[in-house]
Formats: structure tokens, sequence, C-alpha cells
């Protein structure tokens, strides 16, 4: 009932997303409006505030950082492999496909989904941790991906380009300033402060809302095979990777341990579709990855809390 009580309130606001789409309630227009208040007003201001306030000694870690990239970039890598030798017509290279498939056994869906379980799970002082991992999370990911996939492009990979659209991203934006709030020690005037918290309430109820109703865009194709595998490599064999490395290799604290195991049990996260569509690889693989690892990040989220809780 624990683990029902964590788990039922996410899934009933992404379900109720859903439903007001299929039912043609909501528009495409108005979750694109939805959409552009939580990602660049009321998330921005929920990581800002909390970024600026969390203990930075709890949330600056070595080995919590290792616990989870070496597991993150393993899996990316077993992808590539998986993709090359047993996905790909006739083995032959594409090393753009490759890379998309990399990152869509690897990329967490952690603002949308695995901050909320964090927060219903452990409580919201454990999201310090989860700060420094999100904040060189799509950075290292994206430019991995995009490196690879030029080795096999004429197109150039643009450091320039890339290193300004992360820097201007809103999640990254606003994680980066409330570091630089809580480095400086500056502490925001109550009324600003206030009304950031205004806007910061609505921002894990809107961002659910808004996951469920992009899934009703998204269709499972009929390769739905390697969306399969993919989200089984993302939401199971992930959290498993960090769980051991965490333990017997860094042999972490209980609660950063179960933070990053959450973390990284969250669904394939959207960004890595927009990436598939821009790169034109794997794109109907990776929208089927969106819903498939979304929907058993179900049974792997009850798992993991089972498991760990």
């Amino acid at each position: 009932m624990h683990i029902f009580s964590i788990i039922f309130p996410l899934i009933f606001i992404v379900a109720l997303g859903y439903s007001c789409c299929r039912l043609k309630f909501f528009e495409k227009q108005h979750i694109a409006g939805l959409s552009k208040f939580t990602f660049y007003i009321s998330l921005p201001a929920f990581l800002l505030l909390n970024m600026s306030q969390i203990n930075l000694q709890q949330s600056i870690s070595l080995f919590a950082f290792l616990s989870f990239y070496i597991p993150v970039l393993s899996v990316f890598w077993v992808g590539i492999l998986i993709d090359r030798f047993y996905l790909s017509k006739k083995h032959l290279k594409n090393y753009q496909q490759h890379g998309v498939f990399g990152l869509a056994s690897s990329y967490s869906n952690m603002v949308l989904v695995g901050i909320p379980i964090v927060i219903a799970s452990l409580g919201k002082e454990m999201i310090a941790i989860a700060f420094m991992i999100i904040t060189f999370h799509s950075t290292l990911l994206f430019a991995l991906t995009f490196l690879i996939g030029a080795k096999g492009s004429s197109d150039k990979f643009s450091w320039s380009h890339f290193g300004k659209s992360m820097v201007l991203n809103p999640i990254v934006l606003s994680i980066g300033c409330g570091l630089i709030l809580n480095i400086l020690g500056v502490t925001l005037f109550t009324d600003l402060a206030n009304s950031l918290e205004l806007l910061a309430k609505p921002a894990i109820a809107c961002a659910l809302f808004v996951l469920g109703a992009n899934l009703a865009f998204y269709k499972i194709a009929a390769n739905w095979q390697p969306a399969l595998i993919a989200s089984i490599l993302k939401i199971f064999l992930l959290p498993a990777l960090v769980l051991l490395v965490g333990t017997y290799v860094f042999k972490l604290d209980t609660q950063i341990l179960n933070v990053l195991v959450f973390l990284s049990a969250s669904p394939v996260g959207v960004n890595a579709y927009l990436i598939a569509t821009q790169i034109k690889q794997h794109e109907a693989t990776l929208a089927g990855a969106v819903v498939l690892s979304t929907i058993l990040s179900v049974i792997s989220f009850t798992f993991w809390l089972a498991l760990l809780l």
C-alpha cells in the first residue's frame, strides 16, 4: 500500500493528461502552450529556488557521480553494439543510427519522472543529489550522440552551437543560476522568493500532465521490437547496474543510492526523440520507446521501490 500511495498520484496525473488529449478535450496547440509554461517558467522556478537553498556538501559527490554515469555510459555502448550487430540490416555501419539507439537505451526522463518519484518516496531533501546528476545528463549524452554520428557523416559537429544550446537550455540555466546564488550565499528577498514559490508549486503536476498528454501524440510503430529492447535496457538493466556499482564498488550511502536508482529507472526522455528527429535516425523507434518505457516504468518503479524501501 505504501508503494501504491507513492506511484498512484503520479500515474493518475499522467493518465489524466493522456486521456484529455485522446478525448480531444485538449488539442495539440493547448498542450504546446502548457508545455512552454511548464518548461520555461514553472520548472525553472522550481529548480532555481531549490538549487539556491540546498546543502551543496550533500549534493556534490564524486562517487555518486561515477556510480550513475559509469553504468549510463556502459548501457549507451551496449545499445550501440546491439544496434550495430543485431538491429542493423546486414550489419552495415551507420554511426548516426547506432548513436541514437545508444541514446534511447540510456537517456532518462529525470526531470518529469525521476524527481517526482524521488520526492514522493524519499522526501524533498533528497533532490539535492539529483540536481548534480541532471546538470550533466543531457550535455554528456547529447554530445556523445552527435560526436559518434559525426564520425560517419560529412556534417561537422559544432561545439559552439551545441554549447550555446546547452547553456541556454532552461533546465541547465535555472540549475546553474541557482548554483551561483547558493555559492555566493545570496538570499532572495522575501517577495521574490514567495513569487518563485508560487510559480514552482504547479511544476511537478504540470510536468506529469504534459508527459501524459504528449504520449497521446506518439505511436508505437510497427518496428516495436527495437523500442522494446531500448526500453528494457533503459528501465531494467541501467538501474540494476547503478545499484551494483553503487553498492559494491563505491559503497554509497543507502539514501543516495536509492536516489540514483530511481533516477536511472526513469523512462526514456522525450528529448531523446527530438534528437532522433534532428539526426533523422530511429525516429519511430524513439517514439515507441518513449511510450513503451513510460508504460513499463510502472512495473519497474514498483519493483525498485519494493526492493529498496
